[in-house]
């Protein structure tokens, strides 16, 4: 089975933007990252990761996030 190809710079710094954005709507809300974790069932290392934008997170997971938080989706990718 063929390696996948590793994201280029474009797309890592997208990454980056969503995790930062994830964490400034979070911190809107006054929450921690054990509030959300806890509200989602994501364990706090796979957060933390799609917060510093070194893990890219599935749909589903976004859609846990933002549950958790209270928002809508689009919310966690401006």
């Amino acid at each position: 089975m063929p390696r996948p190809t590793p994201p280029d710079d474009r797309v890592l710094a997208r990454r980056r933007q969503v995790g930062e954005q994830i964490r400034r709507v979070r911190e809107q809300h006054n929450l921690t990252q054990g509030d959300v974790c806890g509200r989602s069932g994501i364990d706090i290392a796979t957060y933390s990761r799609i917060e510093q934008g070194h893990s890219s997170p599935l749909l589903d997971t976004l859609i846990r996030i933002a549950d958790a938080m209270g928002v809508e989706l689009f919310e966690l990718t401006r």
